[in-house]
């Protein structure tokens, strides 16, 4: 008999705090729809949902004819399903965590090492750097979303020193003046002139930066419109003006904020040599979020085999999938998640005839 190589997960809800409360959260919802024992808690946030085989949120699976409790542990022992590149390339392991976030305030900074840094990290704190491999990323939004990624270009920076003040004494004169002789040197004194701005500015202590913000939101109050500073980015322009006016405000000046008519972005690796230097993201090598809209009128959507291990998440629709080693069909809705071994083809048979709106992340090497 034919192992099974299509089943369905149950995924982890990560419950950090600025993640959306209750139904509010697209997390919340994914989850109240695919599981009807799921019980929301309205006071409660619902920030990630995660597809993978992470130890810290391991899928469990959903077929009682399999032994393994876990995701994981079934890899472990079928690491053929991998793909071969894959598995040699990452040592028999899903080289990717899938995830949905539904976010209601601004997360923490972070900086993920290149591939380089993160395995002598690992060697130096493995408390602190559990992982040998780099993280690289790749956002698609489902609903609009704001997001801010590398650094603005120098010029635009500079604009915001020289009409924005408070901004200007946050960053330093010293920084400052650097920024503004960069434009006219080369890269590597840009990146040094943006590592000394943006330091001072996160290491201000806190009651000078409330100084500062209160001075500029007084100083926006009395003046007729915000358009007297120049500011030219529709985004900071409305930050400026609002009472809950914060740090990532004065992040924005700094930070590149995608064009809202991109629904995907690309964060940078940074490397302990050029920190900086990544002004804008390149592609992510490698890894891959497919998008598939189907329209309601189709009866049966075919999914294709890859030479990847991968994992299907259903946004919208009904449907039931068939695989030729499958014993039986598995019944698919809105939150539903599905891994796919490599070299593995799906049938989807509509249920229901409404629009289907699937994602699935995979490895393509």
């Amino acid at each position: 008999m034919a192992s099974q190589r299509v089943f369905p997960l149950s995924c982890v809800v990560q419950q950090y705090a600025w993640g959306k409360m209750g139904s509010n959260s697209e997390v919340a919802r994914l989850l109240a729809s695919s599981d009807p024992l799921a019980r929301i808690s309205e006071d409660k946030p619902y920030a990630e949902l995660w597809m993978g085989t992470h130890p810290r949120g391991d899928a469990k699976i959903l077929d009682s004819r399999i032994s393994q409790r876990t995701l994981g542990q079934w890899i472990a022992e079928n690491q053929d399903c991998l793909g071969s590149k894959v598995k040699d390339t990452f040592n028999g392991k899903l080289p990717f965590l899938f995830k949905v976030l539904s976010v209601e305030t601004a997360l923490s900074i972070q900086a993920h090492p290149n591939k380089e840094l993160a395995e002598k990290l690992h060697l130096q704190a493995p408390q602190h750097y559990p992982d040998s491999n780099h993280k690289p990323e790749m956002a698609i939004a489902l609903t609009s979303f704001q997001g801010l990624c590398g650094f603005r270009p120098v010029e635009e920076i500079v604009t915001f020193l020289t009409k924005v003040p408070e901004f200007q004494f946050l960053v330093g004169d010293n920084a400052t003046i650097q920024l503004k002789q960069s434009l006219s040197q080369d890269s590597q004194a840009m990146a040094s002139a943006l590592q000394s701005g943006f330091s001072h500015l996160m290491k201000s202590k806190k009651q000078l930066v409330v100084e500062q913000l209160n001075l500029l939101v007084k100083r926006i109050s009395q003046q007729d419109c915000v358009e007297c500073m120049a500011c030219s980015d529709n985004t900071v322009r409305a930050g400026l003006t609002s009472k809950f006016i914060d740090v990532p405000t004065l992040c924005e000046m700094l930070s590149y904020t995608p064009s809202p008519s991109k629904d995907r972005l690309f964060p940078p690796k940074w490397s302990q040599e050029d920190p900086y230097l990544s002004l804008y993201a390149p592609p992510v090598p490698d890894f891959a979020v497919m998008k598939m809209e189907v329209p309601g009128s189709v009866t049966e959507y075919k999914v294709s085999a890859l030479d990847s291990a991968s994992i299907l998440l259903m946004v919208q629709g009904t449907v039931t999938a068939s695989t030729p080693t499958a014993q039986a069909e598995i019944p698919l809705k809105r939150g539903g998640v599905l891994f796919i071994g490599a070299n593995e083809s799906v049938s989807l048979k509509l249920t229901v005839p409404e629009d289907l709106l699937i994602f699935r992340a995979c490895c393509l090497l």
